[in-house]
């Protein structure tokens, strides 16, 4: 039982090895929080880095695209003026009244002698009123054409001011063209005709391939109205269809001069879309794939992301050998602290951190103006039982009188110690005389009645309080209560004896 409990005694100085690792501990969460701040500064810096890269990938692309578009746009545009002069010009001249006055042959020289010509140009062709085709420029006796249930036609009849109007794309003298018309008045603005061009397909596949694209890349020419007038890649299932009505797009995603990131309407491939248009009639939209535009960025994202994996890894490792490095000298550390400031055979602690605790008590007492009180605690006829008994008996009842004296302050400022052979000291912060007399008190009966033979182990024990001042310091207390163990023995032993302050009389 008794060396049984020998732990408890070392186990009370608990307070101050916690207090003593908390540098440790400090140290240790510093050390982890620098390194998870370090990797979070690298990380944001890393990741601000990588979106600054993706915006730059993405506005080359947009502007890349944006002049592709604008490039496409002025080339349909400038070809699509010249052929409209054509039109105006037949226009025009068809309500002259001479014209009907002269042969065909001249009609024609009047009408297309200046008319634009190119081989994706169709003939120009005029029909009255009713629909009918009235003069040809492919043919002076043309074959009879109706054309009156032609949008085109049914547009410019209910429309005076409609201007030039493009149609849908169809199939014309067996080729898919463009039909672009305009209307011929008469002086009074009363409807007399249309007069109609078209613009083969042919000019568009061959204005694309002249151009250098990617997989992937998609070029669309839309009316006004977003009806799909050509497209690359070539595809009649999408040619004539019009974009807004189809459920999962808004045509509010893609505004004129703008662009839109995200899957479009025709498939679900996800690209970047731009929009050029200067003309009231067509707009053209040119798309890139993202994952084309992002394929660098993404290579380099991957790059920059196992270093930094491979950075945060090192610098994790490097914090968690630090801090078991950091952890064992807490250790070690705390385990010379232990056997600086403890008594090896009791568990109290020693002289040296009794002088150090006593010290900084009464520094604080001082400040606080509060009692410090200290028991100074004795074996009696501790030289006779050791020899008597021999060393390792007499070393059980020091352990016995260390366990008592522990037993009975439990305070965490207290500091029980072995202050020297057989001799204890108690330090009690804050108590009186008469409140340390109590406590000698019951660690006297205690040893008492701990040992079977009471006149093999007792105690004496001397015990002081006082509020330092400046007069006196703690050496003083220790004299003072040193005198009154020495006034216990001197009475009979196994007894505890108070030290009067300031005139130190004694009294049992």
């Amino acid at each position: 039982m008794l060396f049984g409990r020998q732990s408890d005694v070392a186990g009370k100085g608990w307070f101050r090895k916690d207090s003593g690792r908390r540098h440790w501990r400090l140290s240790v969460k510093l050390l982890i929080a620098s390194s998870i701040a370090t990797v979070i500064g690298f990380s944001a810096i890393c990741i601000s880095v990588m979106l600054d890269m993706r915006r730059g990938e993405e506005e080359l692309a947009r502007q890349t695209l944006e002049n592709l578009a604008t490039g496409i746009d002025s080339d349909i545009a400038r070809n699509l003026e010249l052929y409209d002069l054509s039109l105006r010009n037949v226009a025009n001249n068809l309500v002259m009244p001479e014209i009907h006055k002269v042969s065909k042959e001249i009609r024609h020289l009047i009408l297309f002698d200046h008319a634009a010509t190119a081989k994706h140009f169709g003939a120009i062709q005029v029909f009255d009123a009713d629909g009918k085709l009235s003069i040809d420029a492919a043919s002076l006796d043309p074959a009879p054409e109706d054309r009156s249930d032609e949008e085109y036609f049914q547009v410019h009849r209910a429309s005076p001011d409609v201007g030039l109007y493009m149609s849908r794309p169809m199939l014309r003298r067996s080729a898919y063209s463009i039909v672009f018309s305009r209307r011929i008045n008469d002086s009074d603005g009363g409807f007399l005709g249309v007069v109609v061009g078209s613009i083969r397909f042919s000019y568009f596949h061959e204005l694309f391939g002249r151009l250098t694209l990617d997989p992937g890349d998609t070029i669309t020419v839309l009316r006004q109205d977003r009806t799909v007038i050509m497209r690359k890649p070539f595809d009649l299932d999408i040619i004539g269809k019009n974009l807004a009505e189809r459920p999962r797009w808004n045509p509010a995603n893609l505004k004129e001069g703008g662009s839109y990131a995200g899957v479009g309407p025709v498939d679900p491939t996800p690209r970047l879309f731009v929009r050029a248009g200067t003309t009231s009639l067509f707009f053209v939209v040119v798309g890139k794939p993202l994952a084309s535009i992002l394929k660098l960025w993404h290579r380099e994202a991957l790059r920059i992301g196992a270093i930094m994996i491979v950075l945060t890894l090192f610098v994790v490792g490097t914090t968690l050998f630090l801090a078991r490095e950091i952890g064992r000298r807490a250790k070690a550390e705390e385990k010379l602290e232990e056997l600086a400031t403890t008594d090896s055979l009791t568990g109290l602690k020693n002289r040296r951190k009794f002088d150090t605790e006593i010290d900084a008590e009464w520094r604080r007492a001082t400040r606080n103006k509060t009692p410090v009180a200290v028991l100074m605690i004795d074996a009696d006829h501790f030289k006779a039982y050791n020899d008597t008994y021999g060393h390792q008996a007499g070393d059980q009842v020091l352990v016995g009188i260390a366990i008592c004296i522990s037993d009975t302050v439990r305070r965490a400022g207290d500091c029980p110690a072995r202050y020297g052979g057989e001799e204890f000291a108690v330090l009690l912060p804050g108590l009186s005389a008469i409140e340390a007399f109590t406590v000698a008190e019951v660690i006297r009966l205690k040893v008492e009645q701990w040992s079977e033979d009471p006149n093999v182990t007792t105690v004496s024990i001397g015990v002081a309080s006082m509020t330092p001042t400046g007069a006196v310091g703690w050496s003083d207390l220790i004299e003072a209560a040193d005198k009154a163990l020495y006034a216990a023995k001197a009475n009979g032993r196994n007894q505890s004896v108070v030290a009067t302050i300031p005139q130190l009389a004694l009294v049992a």
